[in-house]
């Protein structure tokens, strides 16, 4: 097959590692920049170009790795694929949803998936009801366009919480409210899910003074076997946003795991690294078998 990887950074480890893992299964690679792409809509003929050549009959399938700060153009070249008739694992459609934290919490809690107690208000009048609402200080304070633990605040008391939300109010920044999970102790777990699976799985376990169990911000990992709810959980939660491959985070409370959101272009490095398994592989082969490729002869016995 000859497969696209659309991302920004072709020197990234979960990139290269995608390049290298479908090289190995015989498919001609080729990275796009997300920024270079750009599009002519045409109810007859849509066309998608790149650095001034028209890409469409040089691709089967396309892998979109977008990150969060490129989300709106990153989705539209992904639509544009699409709309040309293109396999993508992943469509633009479920990656924006995952994107939008708000979003993806509604549509969480529409199919009855558990989550932390959310809260999401605009006019600072409503500040203390909103603190209240979701049980009160300690509590987290997330931007709605945060990623790897940035735009991440932990606000200790009321007071704490009343100043942080109020300060990002009045930057017109879209912020959520949620129910600080003591118990976790600074740990979570990152499912790798693919194809309706668990595939992998990490527990994640926040620096020292961090209370974020994220890899970006200076946090450790080891591998688990996660429990059957946990499995369940992070499958529905694929599924309710459409989503083929993702990273999906959970919390263990005392009320049993909460999903704390998707990740649609889950890094590989530490999940690998952790659990020694060859995810990049796995990925292409989820893509060849939404493709009905089948792997020829003299290759699997190469």
């Amino acid at each position: 097959m000859r497969i696209a990887l659309l991302a920004t950074d072709p020197d990234l480890y979960s990139n290269r590692r995608l390049m290298e893992a479908g090289e190995e299964r015989g498919h001609r690679m080729e990275f796009l920049a997300i920024k270079h792409c750009y599009m002519r809509l045409d109810a007859q003929s849509p066309e998608m170009h790149y650095r001034g050549r028209d890409v469409l009959e040089r691709f089967d399938a396309v892998i979109p790795r977008i990150r969060p700060s490129v989300t709106f153009y990153g989705c539209a070249v992904t639509r544009q694929f699409q709309a040309m008739g293109l396999q993508t694992l992943n469509t633009a459609e479920a990656i924006s949803c995952s994107r939008d934290k708000l979003l993806a919490s509604q549509l969480f809690v529409r199919h009855g998936l558990n989550v932390p107690v959310t809260g999401f208000a605009s006019s600072p009048l409503d500040t203390k009801d909103l603190i209240k609402m979701v049980g009160g200080a300690p509590l987290i304070v997330k931007l709605l366009e945060g990623a790897q633990g940035r735009g991440v605040v932990l606000a200790e008391t009321q007071k704490a919480a009343e100043s942080v939300i109020n300060a990002m109010k009045s930057i017109n920044a879209n912020l959520l409210v949620q129910e600080f999970i003591k118990e976790a102790g600074g740990k979570d777990l990152r499912c790798f899910v693919m194809g309706g699976k668990v595939v992998a799985a990490i527990e994640r376990t926040a620096a020292l003074g961090d209370y974020r169990a994220n890899l970006h911000q200076g946090g450790k990992a080891r591998a688990v076997r996660v429990l059957q709810n946990e499995r369940r959980l992070a499958i529905a939660a694929c599924r309710a946003m459409g989503l083929d491959v993702a990273g999906v985070d959970i919390i263990r409370s005392e009320r049993g795991p909460l999903l704390l959101e998707v990740n649609s272009s889950p890094g590989l490095e530490g999940i690998e690294t952790a659990t020694g398994k060859d995810l990049a592989g796995r990925m292409i082969q989820e893509l060849e078998r939404k493709l009905g490729w089948v792997r020829p002869v003299h290759s699997a016995l190469a």
